[in-house]
């Protein structure tokens, strides 16, 4: 088929690799212009645009889709429209570009977890299963119906290694619903079940209720790495948290929140256990290792708060 991949992040790109080595034929790229990145808001291209033009393809930039840019996307005349992560909604007029439709790869198995964060939130919540869905992209939010699913594990120590291995898996689940639309096999199942809403992730998300049961406290650190990062605050100021993880070994007694050293490393006090913790960074300062910080001011207790959405 002739085809148009719309995505941007680097969860993208292994998707677009392997449409671009698949029989279909990429007519063009759509990806949201250059942004400003880092302190020094240097404007960047997407991952999706650098990977594109590194593979020959014409790139369409686009933050919104209308007026000029659907009327290019009905002059290529494509049979489909392969989405990952693309970030603006396609409307009525640009759904109808395409001679069968959109097609959306998404980390979720849907109708768990429509919506921006899929992982994030699925590792919050503690999941040790989700997967991959692609489906038909209709007017609703993530609602239309799946051509393929795949269950996965979601043991992932993080985002980051867990999004990298969906995207990569996920990739070849989007090339075979593509292969079947093409060869006419194509199943479409209606999305049965209980539904959930996968909110974009924020700074807020990521502050720690030291207070919850260590499980709790790990699972929100692992939907909160690398970015927006784990924080709690001392004295009122937010404090980032490095490197943290069970620490069954401790038999300390102590009260939520207390950061102190067992046999000489840093361990924090959650509601019923203990977890190691590798760097911290006070704030307006820089990372440090958390051994540093403790010898700096000795035993200390965060600030508490209750996630009282827990």
């Amino acid at each position: 088929m002739d085809i148009v991949f719309a995505g941007t992040p680097d969860v993208a790109v292994p998707a677009l690799e392997a449409l671009a080595e698949s029989e279909h034929r990429i007519r063009a790229v759509l990806t949201r212009p250059d942004a400003p990145v880092g302190r020094r808001r240097v404007l960047t291209p997407s991952p999706v645009k650098t990977r594109a033009l590194e593979l020959g393809l014409d790139v369409i930039e686009a933050d919104r889709l209308r007026g000029e840019v659907i009327a290019r996307l009905r002059e290529l005349q494509v049979d489909a429209v392969a989405v990952v992560a693309y970030g603006a909604i396609a409307g009525p007029a640009a759904l109808a570009t395409a001679r069968l439709g959109w097609f959306n790869l998404h980390f979720s198995l849907l109708p768990a977890y429509r919506g921006a964060a899929p992982v994030q939130r699925a590792l919050i919540d503690g999941l040790d299963r989700s997967g991959v869905s692609v489906f038909r992209i209709d007017t609703g939010m993530d609602t239309g119906p799946v051509l393929r699913r795949r269950e996965l594990d979601l043991g992932h120590p993080d985002v980051s290694s867990a999004l990298e291995d969906y995207a990569r898996r996920g990739a070849h689940e989007l090339v075979a619903a593509f292969d079947d639309l093409a060869a006419g096999t194509a199943h479409e199942t209606p999305q049965t079940g209980s539904s959930s809403h996968a909110e974009k992730i924020t700074a807020a998300d990521a502050r720690l209720d030291l207070t919850a049961p260590v499980g709790r406290v790990i699972d929100r650190v692992r939907g909160t790495s690398p970015s927006p990062g784990p924080w709690v605050e001392l004295d009122g100021k937010r404090t980032k948290l490095f490197g943290l993880s069970r620490a069954p070994e401790v038999t300390a007694s102590a009260e939520a929140g207390t950061l102190t050293s067992w046999n000489g490393a840093p361990v924090l006090r959650c509601g019923d256990g203990w977890v190691h913790i590798a760097e911290i960074q006070p704030f307006g300062k820089p990372r440090m290792a958390a051994a540093d910080f403790l010898h700096g001011h000795g035993d200390i207790r965060f600030d508490h708060h209750t996630d009282q959405g827990a």
